[in-house]
């Protein structure tokens, strides 16, 4: 080596003075030269006296600047100190020190890899695995120190690495709460588990022998064994729960996941980890069983919920009946239902027979003797007593009311179980809800508040439905005094109208029609809409007729009538009502007249000489806004019809007016020439094509005038 001397000693290359042979020095020059690591000796006063490349390489210096020289002298403080301590530690001791790691950085103060362990994984830092050997001459003497030093910065940073890992995953086994094993590859028990023995109380002896499986639940263990055979046969990862026994001997819930480790194609062992999830287990039987009751009880509030909605569309007591059948039928599984009324006196109760599906009408007493309440029968008890009566047994039913009913329910013989409930509307009883079973049958607590909670919707809809009738009732009687019975029979003209109301079952609402003569045997022909439906609606169209017939009488000229209606109208009438009217003053011997339109839709013209056509004259606006009535004259020629109507029968929620007018005028002309000659057949024939596939939610008022050919 031309720079490892700085005197030049042909026999002499390692202590100073002694002599080698050629074999020795070769070894000594080529470890020198070639040596990995780096290679040093030091004398008894710290001096460096030989060194290779290698460990200057190392310490980041040339290796003649370190020839002679302490290490204070050539190398940064810190790391001096480190190599003076390490030198005067073997020469006072006469001991080797081994594996004494340095750390030298690029830049900043290195010291011990032990002092500075953050600043050993620097990309710049470079780490010396150094070994300090005491020298002696042949003769035993101390000389100095040998120093062999290697680089370990890429492994030391490998161990970091691994270390924190290893660090990081036990933090995590212990964070999570889960219980490590190991396994040999073939499923045997290779290392202890003393967290797994804290929790089931095993001894290390008795783990070794069974492991984790000696403490499986004996119901589990069967299918976990099995499982685990599978899994260890074709190295596939093992998942799967079962129950362990504690060291108090009560079972718990685990889940098990343990993968197969690998070199490689080969399985070196097992890693498996167990989580206590007993708490969440019973959880989710505690919300399976309140699950269960909230199916029952959301079952039972859906078909309450049914029943409601049902009943709120049935209008009269023999559908509320119908409703009542159906749902206690598939609520609660009766074979049976009835319901029955408290007449006015309340003494007795009347059975209501159901209404057939699509069957309209008012409900009708059951063909049998009525029930006096004072009698011991189901109903009459629930009635007297305003509490449910049960019977879950003929028994139970001869008990309580001392007799059966089998001469009241002589139909149904075959009747074992029986409830009773009241219909009590402000407190009171209104009647009584009767279900009935073909076998014995108890009634839990829960279908008892449900079948309680049926009877006060029952109840409701009871009351609601005597209200509508009685309404009904007075509807049709109003309807009657309100639109002409019969239409004045004319020799030269024909009439014919229909009225169809949009409220069900009430007929009656806002539309009218009026034909009737004038003193002067001309004919006034009216057509009016009240906005609104029922009772209400109807008392107004009353008004407003009963004023164009009064102000027709005095002056019967279609300008000055709706001109006095609307005088009056604003005088009495909100000033939200909306009101049209269409009215004609005809003389039926010449078909020639005249016409005024406050806000109305158009009259129908049609003739067999002609395209039928809607009036293109100006409605008007309704009646009470300020405006300068207008009539205009017309005639009705021979063969001609003149067709008034209300909106409902050209306007819906799907069709506009403009598109009703249209379709109007299209199914007037395709009326055949048979329909149009005969009224009574031309209004059922617009009725009905132009309310086909649409929900009538208006009313609908159709008058037609016709003039018959002249018969020679």
């Amino acid at each position: 080596m031309s720079t490892e001397t700085s005197v030049p000693q042909p026999r002499v290359s390692g202590v100073e003075g002694q002599p080698m042979d050629a074999s020795d020095s070769a070894l000594y020059a080529t470890l020198l030269k070639e040596a990995p690591g780096g290679l040093a000796f030091f004398d008894g006063d710290l001096r460096c006296r030989r060194a290779n490349d290698a460990l200057a390489a190392l310490l980041g210096v040339d290796v003649r600047d370190l020839q002679r020289r302490r290490p204070a002298e050539v190398l940064p403080e810190t790391l001096a100190g480190a190599f003076e301590t390490a030198l005067r530690t073997v020469l006072a001791e006469d001991r080797p020190l081994a594996d004494l790691d340095l750390v030298v950085p690029a830049d900043g103060e290195p010291g011990r890899a032990g002092e500075a362990a953050a600043v050993a994984t620097a990309v710049e830092e470079r780490i010396l695995a150094c070994t300090w050997l005491p020298a002696r001459g042949s003769g035993g003497e101390r000389l100095g120190v040998v120093l062999t030093a290697l680089d370990v910065t890429e492994r030391r940073r490998a161990e970091e690495v691994i270390r924190r890992k290893e660090q990081r995953y036990r933090s995590l086994v212990e964070a999570s709460a889960q219980v490590v094993w190991v396994a040999a590859p073939g499923g045997g028990v290779i290392d202890d588990a003393p967290e797994w023995r804290a929790i089931t109380g095993q001894a290390s002896e008795d783990y070794a022998v069974g492991g984790w499986m000696a403490v499986v639940h004996p119901e589990d263990r069967p299918r976990i064994e099995a499982a685990w055979r599978e899994c260890v046969a074709e190295n596939r990862v093992f998942e799967t729960n079962y129950r362990i026994r504690t060291k108090s001997g009560t079972y718990r819930h685990f889940d098990v996941r343990a993968v197969p480790i690998r070199r490689g194609d080969e399985v070196i062992e097992w890693v498996g980890a167990n989580t206590d999830v007993t708490g969440q287990r019973e959880a989710e039987e505690m919300r399976g069983r309140l699950t269960e009751q909230l199916s029952a009880a959301a079952l039972r509030t859906a078909r309450l919920q049914q029943a409601t909605s049902m009943l709120a569309e049935a209008l009269t007591v023999s559908q509320v009946v119908q409703v009542i059948t159906e749902v206690g039928r598939s609520a609660i599984g009766a074979d049976y239902s009835a319901v029955a009324l408290l007449d006015d006196d309340k003494l007795r109760l009347s059975i209501v027979t159901p209404s057939q599906p699509g069957a309209e009408g008012d409900a009708r007493p059951a063909s049998r003797d009525d029930i006096k309440v004072a009698d011991q029968t189901v109903m009459s008890v629930a009635v007297r007593e305003s509490r449910p009566f049960l019977a879950e047994h003929p028994d139970s039913l001869r008990l309580q009311l001392g007799r059966d009913e089998k001469e009241l329910f002589a139909q149904h013989p075959e009747e074992r179980a029986w409830v009773g409930l009241p219909l009590l509307a402000a407190g009171a009883p209104i009647g009584a809800l009767r279900f009935s079973f073909t076998r014995p049958r108890e009634i839990t607590e829960e279908e008892r508040v449900f079948l309680e909670a049926l009877a006060g919707q029952c109840a409701l809809a009871v009351e609601r439905a005597l209200l509508f009738e009685r309404e009904h009732r007075t509807a049709e009687e109003l309807q009657r005094s309100l639109l002409p019975s019969d239409l004045p029979q004319l020799p030269g003209m024909v009439l014919a109208a229909r009225y169809n109301p949009a409220t069900r079952h009430v007929q009656v609402g806002g539309d009218w029609y009026d034909v009737f003569r004038l003193p002067d045997d001309r004919l006034a022909v009216a057509v009016g809409d009240v906005m609104g439906k029922g009772v209400l609606a109807a008392a107004g169209m009353g008004r407003v007729r009963n004023a164009l017939r009064a102000l027709a009488l005095n002056d019967p000229r279609p300008a000055a009538v709706l001109a006095g209606l609307d005088r009056l109208f604003s005088a009495t009438e909100d000033e939200e009502q909306f009101t049209t009217v269409a009215y004609a003053v005809i003389d039926p011997e010449t078909g020639r007249g005249a016409f005024s339109n406050a806000g109305h839709p158009p009259p129908l013209l049609i003739s067999p000489d002609a395209p039928a056509r809607v009036s293109t004259r100006e409605p008007g606006t309704p009646l009470g806004w300020p405006s300068q009535r207008q009539q205009t004259s017309f005639s009705i020629e021979t063969g001609n019809t003149v067709v008034f109507y209300s909106d409902g029968l050209v306007e819906n929620r799907r069709r506009g007016v403009d598109a009703g007018l249209e379709e109007l005028v299209a199914t007037a002309a395709d009326a055949p020439p048979e329909v149009v000659g005969d009224p009574e057949r031309l209004v059922d024939f617009l009725v009905d094509r132009m309310l086909a596939g649409y929900e009538q939610v208006d009313d609908v008022t159709v008058l037609a005038l016709h003039v018959p050919p002249k018969s020679w």
